[in-house]
């Protein structure tokens, strides 16, 4: 059963699907959420939410996308990973600058779809949909541009564990 909560903030996790950036009956900015099991709404934009997930494991959005940048050149509406241990890869819809700038998570989606005139329909893993105002050629766009990021970046950890692992065991200890 799906469960929704209201809250001041909350952590991104492996578990998160999409941090969504939408309007209250008021018009005011909120954020819904979308864990798994659960969703949750915040006040705020999601890249507020990104930057803070960002920081909570030692890095700034800013940070982030600089690093992107370096590591395959991706300069606009980079994805980023918050933490490339744990799998969390996100990429945003729009300019993150823009207050209708959403972020979804690589991981979590099964496939997308048209869906009317400049969206695309989500279907994630966990059979849960979303419609995302992106049309459906930058949705494929920002997913490749993922996909390629997170390739560049596993392969520099997994490089640097297998070389770090060969040389703990060459070297005897004293």
């Amino acid at each position: 059963m799906l469960k929704n909560y209201y809250f001041t903030s909350h952590e991104i996790t492996p578990f998160t699907m999409a941090v969504i950036a939408e309007r209250d009956v008021k018009g005011n900015q909120i954020t819904r959420v979308l864990e798994e099991d659960a969703e949750y709404v915040l006040d705020g934009t999601p890249t507020k939410i990104i930057d803070d997930a960002c920081r909570f494991f030692g890095a700034s959005l800013k940070g982030r996308q600089d690093g992107t940048k370096d590591i395959s050149g991706i300069t606009h509406k980079a994805p980023i990973s918050i933490d490339p241990s744990s799998g969390m890869y996100f990429f945003p819809t729009t300019s993150p600058s823009s207050s209708k700038c959403s972020w979804i998570a690589h991981s979590h989606i099964d496939k997308v779809n048209r869906s009317g005139n400049h969206q695309t329909e989500i279907l994630f893993k966990n059979g849960r949909k979303v419609i995302i105002n992106i049309s459906y050629g930058s949705m494929l766009n920002q997913l490749q541009r993922t996909a390629q990021f997170r390739y560049l970046l596993d392969n520099r950890i997994r490089f640097l564990h297998q070389h770090l692992s060969a040389d703990m065991v060459a070297e005897p200890s004293t």
